[in-house]
């Protein structure tokens, strides 16, 4: 039960489980529908805090290493879309035939789709990275509507590398900026970067709803 909890908070993550914890976080939320009660997008920031070198000071004994997390944890984002499309390819619309829950529910997955036939794979792939539910479903759903694995491939490493290198690098500047401060800021800062994480998903309902209300 310990051993869950951590995995569900980001700091205990990092601090805790170390780089083999982030890189399974970050596989697990891109690859797996279990992914979705994980904190990934915390995590990775949290992670670029722990490599800077105002890390060991904010979050204890979590030093990161630097050159480790920024090549691995895109491959962990690749390897875990590479993943999640295999299982929607594989089995389809049954592999969301599951019951709604307080993490999942066929209304997300409803929404991944019109994403990807309202914007196309590419803009989809790379701008799902950023979007906490978006990341765990968008790579199955490629597989469901069985897009080319060529395009798949392409952008989904193209998505993950962007995103974990930005996330990874604003957490990295941000702790050499901050320094021992960054410690009084640290939840702040990551309730913020939530709420950004969050912008694109809260336009796309207010477009949904201004069309709706002009359809009336």
């Amino acid at each position: 039960m310990e051993f869950l909890t951590n995995l569900l908070d980001a700091n205990s993550v990092v601090s805790t489980l170390g780089l083999i914890g982030v890189l399974g976080i970050i596989f697990m939320e891109t690859g797996l529908l279990i992914g979705l009660v994980f904190p990934g997008g915390e995590v990775v920031f949290l992670a670029g805090i722990a490599a800077s070198g105002a890390g060991a000071d904010i979050l204890g004994d979590a030093k990161l290493s630097t050159p480790l997390l920024f090549i691995l944890a895109p491959i962990a984002a690749i390897t875990g879309g590479e993943v999640g499309y295999w299982f929607g390819w594989t089995y389809g619309r049954k592999f969301f035939d599951r019951p709604d829950s307080r993490f999942f529910n066929q209304k997300m997955v409803q929404t991944v789709e019109k994403w990807l036939r309202k914007y196309g794979p590419r803009k989809a792939l790379v701008f799902g990275r950023f979007i906490p539910f978006g990341r765990t479903l968008i790579n199955p759903v490629c597989g469901v509507v069985q897009l080319e694995r060529k395009t798949f491939s392409t952008w989904n490493a193209i998505g993950g590398i962007i995103w974990t290198e930005v996330a990874i690098g604003v957490g990295y500047l941000l702790g050499d900026v901050l320094g021992n401060s960054a410690n009084y800021y640290l939840y702040g800062v990551v309730g913020l970067i939530v709420l950004i994480s969050l912008v694109p998903l809260a336009i796309e309902i207010f477009r949904e709803w201004q069309s709706k209300r002009y359809m009336k």
